[in-house]
């Protein structure tokens, strides 16, 4: 949100520089992004050479059908020859002047120049020259009142200070310049807070106007007021550049008002051109089933009975809280306004605006919740400035109101607030700040909270927080004492971290992507019934999630590419809630060996031994592809990348259900080991796996290793058939292991494969 300085200090009076003043609203209230200026530089007297020029001649320049030469009095005795190519203005108006040497926004430097082969000294500006608006067709008229060479600063708003500020969800009172200004009054010594800005005028007539509510907890006020004779036209110069200055766009007078006010105290606004209004009825109501509405951003909106419409006789005529309709829109041959400045339920805002995928202004305001009772001082304000803009008549209003919240009474205690901050603040001082944030404090320290921290101020803990924010810079910078360590991590969280070390030290860099994806593999996946951004699928599986992120690594150039994630991912099952499991996920270039070594890694890491066999993949490629206990690994299809690439996934959970809770020592065998090399015919299909399990089974404990380190096919060896050679080391803890003994263990594998693969001992 952006706050004008020259706006707020119309709320508020301080004296501070400005960098300090968005120092102490950062650490006490809310996060300044950042300080920006808009509109003329301030500098170097820049200001100084913008006046108010009255125009004495203008005619047509002898040299050019499109221009005008004027003659025009900024205050100097003679006047100034200036060259102007707009038409909407003559002799005897009163204009915008900036003179040479005047540094306009965006840094352009005005010099004295010859347009046509006639002098120019000076320029008549537009309001898009000046940052006051879009319009650069014609010049800006000035109303008639300020003398030539008056300081156009004096006249209108050429330049602002804005704190750019981003606000907490708990606090929408700071959704406005009032808001600020409360805040700073209480953090300034001396920053004395203005009343409510808006004088309520004189009610010209008596009219009825005809509102009901038929939800007053959705919407538990609704003040409509209308106004007649109204003349729609563009705002004033400052009304403009206060609105663009706030990141708002002009429209009309009074379409203006509306956001002018909301900005200023926080409390949305909406204007309907009366006349349009069926029956001269507004009816707040749930919309019907299926009925339709076309907003004012040109969309057809159907619409459910779970969202809030302003309705007139016939239809809806506004999403309640978020968009007016376009039939009733206030245009320029409006005449008769109805303004509404009503209060919503936060809860079913936000429900309409997510099914609607529609925000704005209003609805960010409304879903964190606005103050009930604001809508009183928006709506005097909002009547002032109608009939002071528009010259509109007052004729007519009601106020129709449900239960409005009590203000809540808190129990303080000023001894707990020092103990909770940990720095001694007198009771004395903990009062007077609670009066500045105009919190109500009785002698027995009974604290009435305002209406508009009602929503976020409920407990004595959150009386204690608006003391220590405000003291927070006082907070000495120390670590609290321990005197006790109590936890340790669970089973899980130490093999996760395990499982993140093992990746790491593989080259692979942690990923996070997104559990709800565009689409799934598994038809079966669980779906949303509302989407989220086009997202509307709970994933089964992180590969997908991974793949985007590789290639959109592999569009921004990056070179070597490896990406694991540790998340979970929802299988459906039989009632309300999914089957959660945790997965890991790897994709990296490379081709199979990759993924089959960042898979053994795990295995290692846990302690585990894997058992990898040969398998088919939907976005494997065939002949790549293999499962292991819990999961799959390969190379990728080369329809998805090009190149080679790995990947793998792995259910964690029944990984570390296999993973032993403790590793049991085993003394070095200090007797040598007998190392021998066997190779052995076998059918194509049989896995090396296998030969390795079965052999372990028939060496007994004795064999204490076995390895595949070859895998042959030639001429030597029949069609369909493989030789496969395994390295073994037979091992006693007990003795040196003779040949004989040797030879016995081999011949129990040796007997063991044939039997259990027809396998044929070549050498």
């Amino acid at each position: 949100m952006r706050i004008p300085i020259g706006w707020l200090r119309e709320y508020v009076t301080f004296d501070v520089p400005l960098p300090e003043l968005a120092e102490r609203l950062a650490v006490s209230t809310c996060e300044v992004e950042r300080i920006t200026r808009r509109g003329v530089v301030d500098e170097d007297g820049n200001l100084g050479l913008y006046r108010v020029g009255r125009v004495l001649e203008a005619g047509k320049h002898p040299n050019a059908d499109r221009l005008q030469l004027c003659q025009v009095d900024v205050g100097e005795g003679e006047p100034r020859q200036i060259v102007c190519g707009a038409w909407n203005f003559g002799a005897g108006a009163t204009v915008a002047v900036a003179l040479p040497g005047a540094v306009l926004p965006g840094g352009t430097k005005l010099e004295r120049a010859k347009l046509r082969g006639t002098v120019s000294d000076g320029m008549i500006l537009s309001e898009r020259e000046l940052e006051l608006g879009a319009d650069q067709t014609g010049i800006l008229v000035l109303p008639e009142g300020p003398e030539p060479g008056t300081p156009l600063a004096d006249v209108i708003p050429l330049g602002e200070e804005v704190l750019e500020v981003e606000v907490t969800g708990n606090r929408p009172d700071l959704l406005s310049v009032y808001g600020i200004a409360r805040e700073v009054s209480a953090l300034f010594e001396g920053a004395e807070l203005a009343p409510w800005p808006g004088r309520e005028p004189k009610q010209a007539e008596d009219e009825p106007v005809d509102v009901s509510v038929e939800d007053l907890e959705a919407a538990p006020r609704y003040i409509g007021r209308l106004f007649r004779d109204a003349e729609i036209a563009p705002s004033p110069p400052w009304l403009k550049a206060r609105l663009i200055a706030a990141g708002l766009r002009p429209i009309s007078n009074v379409v203006d008002v509306t956001n002018y006010v909301m900005h200023a105290l926080g409390n949305p606004l909406h204007a309907f051109d009366a006349d349009t209004l069926a029956g001269g009825r507004v009816i707040v109501r749930a919309a019907g089933r299926g009925e339709a509405l076309r907003t004012l951003d040109g969309n057809d909106r159907r619409l459910d009975p779970s969202m809030l419409v302003i309705a007139d006789a016939e239809r809806a005529v506004a999403l309640a809280g978020i968009m007016g309709g376009e039939q009733t829109e206030v245009r320029p041959e409006t005449q008769n306004v109805l303004l509404e400045a009503a209060n919503f339920e936060p809860a079913g805002i936000l429900r309409t605006s997510e099914r609607l995928a529609l925000r704005t202004d209003g609805s960010n305001r409304w879903e964190k919740g606005v103050d009930p009772y604001l809508a009183e001082p928006a709506a005097v304000y909002a009547t002032e400035l109608i009939v002071e803009l528009s010259g509109a008549r007052w004729t007519g209003s009601t106020d129709v109101r449900g239960a409005l919240p009590e203000r809540p009474v808190v129990r303080f205690r000023p001894d707990r607030a020092n103990r909770l901050i940990g720095i001694d603040v007198p009771a004395g001082e903990q009062r007077r700040l609670l009066e500045r944030l105009q919190f109500e404090v009785e002698d027995d320290w009974s604290v009435t909270v305002p209406t508009w921290r009602a929503r976020d101020v409920t407990r004595e803990a959150d009386i204690v927080e608006e003391v220590a924010r405000v003291h927070l810079a006082e907070v000495p910078f120390t670590l609290p004492r321990r005197s006790a360590m109590f936890g340790t991590l669970t089973k899980e969280q130490r093999l996760r971290r395990v499982v993140e070390d093992a990746l790491t030290a593989a080259g692979f860099s942690e990923a996070y992507t997104w559990s709800i994806t565009d689409r799934d593999d598994d038809p079966r996946a669980l779906r949303l019934p509302d989407p989220i951004s086009g997202v509307n699928v709970l994933r089964t599986s992180l590969f997908r999630s991974l793949l985007g992120s590789a290639r959109r690594n592999l569009d921004a150039g990056n070179d070597d590419v490896a990406l694991f994630e540790i998340a979970r991912v929802y299988f459906p099952r039989d009632g309300d809630l999914p089957d959660e499991r945790r997965h890991v996920g790897g994709i990296a270039q490379g081709g199979f060996f990759r993924a089959k070594g960042a898979v053994e890694r795990i295995f290692h890491a846990l302690k585990l031994e894997p058992r990898i066999e040969r398998t088919q993949h939907d976005w494997l490629h065939p002949g790549k592809a293999a499962a292991v206990q819990h999961g799959w690994l390969g190379e990728l299809h080369p329809y998805l990348l090009e190149g080679p690439w790995a990947a793998f996934e792995l259910d964690l959970g029944d990984l570390f259900a296999d993973a032993p809770a403790a590793v049991e020592y085993e003394d070095v065998i200090t007797y040598p080991a007998v190392r021998q090399d066997l190779a052995f015919v076998v059918d194509e299909s049989v896995p090396a796996g296998d030969l390795i399990a079965a052999a372990r089974d028939a060496g007994g404990p004795e064999l204490r290793e076995a390895r595949v380190f070859d895998v042959y096919h030639g001429g030597q060896i029949p069609a369909g058939k493989k030789s496969i050679a395994l390295h073994v080391a037979f091992q006693s803890p007990e003795r040196t292991l003779s040949d004989e003994d040797a030879a016995a263990i081999r011949e129990r594998i040796v007997s063991a494969l044939a039997d259990r693969f027809d396998a044929e001992l070549r050498a």
